[in-house]
């Protein structure tokens, strides 16, 4: 098991125009995070995806096979997650992208972590989909309602009514403690999407919600990012 994060690195045409880490779900590195790392290049980005799950066999898992997810999930540690995000910071910056070129979006899980990165790191912005542990710590991490209050940069927050795992009361109190931050910060709700809604591998898929929150999160990128 390396003791450094693998990265996926996906570079566009040209030179960027900033840099991107894409932050997994609890599944891996799988299809889904190789190909929105690829749909960031094609915007322009440098994306990286760091394997969060390299210290436990850095699996790929299958969207239904949630008895497998728990034993990695349990393994992660705040000073683990931030060291393989400082591995990805590192490579944007040897490929001479500077933090305020630079942000961070992560899925489900990784959305949690995208917030922290913004709270704990200096980058340029940072988009959060469907991030749990809202109201209660994970992974050593304070609850992310504590950690808004702390932003150091532009955060977006994309949420669907109907998650199960993260109720509409929590959301807003999310966005009301990231509104003290002094940072720019928008929560955006989506009536008719669940847990996953963006992750076109997933039942949960919902389209709709999914095109719209990939818009905001382009936008949000390109007037924040450098």
């Amino acid at each position: 098991m390396p003791d450094t994060a693998p990265l996926s690195v996906h570079e566009p045409t040209g030179t960027p125009k900033g840099g991107v880490i894409v932050v997994q779900e609890a599944f891996g590195v799988n299809d889904h995070i190789e190909d929105i790392a690829r749909r960031f290049a094609a915007e322009g980005y440098l994306a990286v995806a760091p394997h969060l799950f390299h210290r436990t066999g850095d699996p790929k898992l299958g969207y239904t096979e949630m008895g497998e997810v728990m034993p990695h999930m349990k393994e992660l540690t705040r000073d683990g997650v931030l060291a393989d995000i400082d591995v990805a910071l590192a490579h944007l910056a040897g490929a001479g992208i500077d933090a305020a070129s630079t942000g961070a979006v992560g899925f489900c899980m990784g959305g949690t972590v995208a917030l922290v990165v913004d709270a704990e790191r200096h980058i340029g912005a940072a988009v959060t989909f469907s991030g749990g542990g809202v109201t209660e710590g994970r992974f050593g991490f304070p609850p992310l309602v504590e950690l808004a209050t702390r932003l150091q940069a532009p955060w977006l927050g994309l949420f669907g009514d109907q998650d199960q795992g993260i109720p509409v009361e929590a959301v807003e109190q999310l966005r009301a403690a990231a509104a003290t931050s002094g940072q720019i910060t928008e929560v955006v709700r989506y009536p008719d999407a669940g847990h996953g809604f963006h992750c076109d591998q997933r039942e949960s898929y919902e389209p709709a919600s999914a095109a719209d929150a990939w818009r905001r999160t382009l936008e949000w990128f390109e007037r924040y990012l450098g």
